[in-house]
């Protein structure tokens, strides 16, 4: 489980969000909402600037969101394109050194998608060609463990969500190793013996070989304290979602 927003630890990264994409959203969002009993999501009318609807779900003090393209030549719907259909899309953290994070990634030449400074918090879009696997956010929040993306309840303050928690994700990538390096370097995370998972704050992320069978990017999202998730898990939005369990 994860650590409480309060905790004294220096330089924290926490995995917060995991998005899906999807050609429509009612569906992924009602299998999402009914598989893992969670509540009313919020819609954040600010993802129309990038030609998207979406549906956030606050799970513990993480969230899951489904975004949708609404029109032709979006990011998105070239993302949907290009892996054949729903899928896994953004991986989103949050960093206590994000200014560190932020320079890192501008001298390994990964480009920016999208950059934002408010009060509340701080976000970076990192391109997924330069840094693999998935979109990746780096964000920071304030105060630590509020979630402006996770709508008003969370925006400067702690809300309160579903019971469950985001704790892990699995990526397909053609390289697990050396894109876990660069996942880890810039976001001043630890890496795992096997030198292909990264040891986060109450969760973690984890490469794994691309088989030719599945799609590369982001194909699990491993979750604990969720009732009625079995053993076996579940497939949504073109993702497995299964039952946290460490490497």
């Amino acid at each position: 489980m994860p650590s409480a927003p309060g905790a004294s630890q220096p330089n924290r990264v926490r995995l917060r969000q995991a998005v899906l994409v999807a050609a429509e959203l009612e569906p992924v969002e009602r299998a999402l909402r009914e598989s893992l009993a969670l509540g009313e999501p919020f819609r954040d009318p600010g993802v129309a600037m990038f030609g998207l609807q979406n549906a956030v779900f606050a799970l513990g003090d993480c969230f899951l969101e489904i975004v949708s393209p609404t029109q032709p030549g979006t990011a998105g719907g070239r993302y949907l394109e290009r892996h054949g259909g729903d899928c896994g899309y953004m991986v989103m953290f949050d960093l206590e050194d994000l200014p560190g994070a932020r320079a890192r990634a501008e001298a390994s030449a990964i480009r920016v998608v999208w950059q934002i400074d408010l009060p509340d918090i701080s976000g970076t879009h990192l391109h997924p060609a330069d840094i693999g696997g998935a979109i990746v956010s780096i964000d920071s929040s304030r105060p630590y463990g509020s979630w402006r993306w996770g709508g008003p309840e969370w925006t400067g303050q702690l809300g309160d969500g579903a019971s469950g928690a985001l704790a892990g994700v699995v990526l397909a990538v053609p390289e697990p190793a050396a894109v876990a390096a660069r996942w880890a370097d810039v976001l001043g995370a630890a890496l795992g013996g096997d030198g292909q998972t990264l040891a986060l704050e109450g969760g973690e992320v984890r490469f794994v070989q691309g088989d030719g069978e599945r799609r590369d990017g982001l194909v699990e999202i491993a979750l604990s304290g969720v009732a009625g998730l079995g053993a076996e898990g579940v497939e949504i939005g073109g993702v497995s979602f299964r039952s946290f369990a460490p490497a």
